[in-house]
């Protein structure tokens, strides 16, 4: 049940992810104007640096049953629910809990502690 928990969390992180790029993407910086050009490329960039994060930690953490044997799981869940729970705590506040993001990310982190437990 472990590992279901960890594979499940990974693949909503991974969802999460694609959504987060998608949606910037045509929302975001398709209207966004940030002068001069120089800064609004530094600004994608670092706003994809979650994306991609994001993506690559929820395959980590599909992969992971298969990888890792069951001592060192602990250690990775850990590490994603400081990735995922910051990233949801930090949309929670600076979107006032409007934005369903912070909910998906939530999801993720229960999921990742629960298999702490299981």
């Amino acid at each position: 049940m472990q590992s279901v928990m960890i594979q499940c969390a990974g693949g909503l992180a991974m969802l999460v992810a694609v959504i987060h790029g998608i949606v910037s993407e045509t929302r975001v910086f398709a209207s966004a104007t940030v002068e001069p050009a120089r800064w609004r490329r530094l600004v994608h960039l670092v706003w994809h640096a979650s994306t991609v994060d994001w993506l690559a930690y929820g395959a980590l953490l599909v992969a992971t049953p298969m990888l890792l044997p069951a001592s060192a799981r602990p250690a990775l869940v850990i590490v994603g629910v400081i990735i995922y729970g910051y990233a949801a705590a930090a949309n929670a506040i600076a979107t006032n809990g409007k934005h369903f993001g912070w909910m998906l990310l939530a999801v993720v982190v229960a999921l990742l502690l629960g298999s702490l437990f299981v």
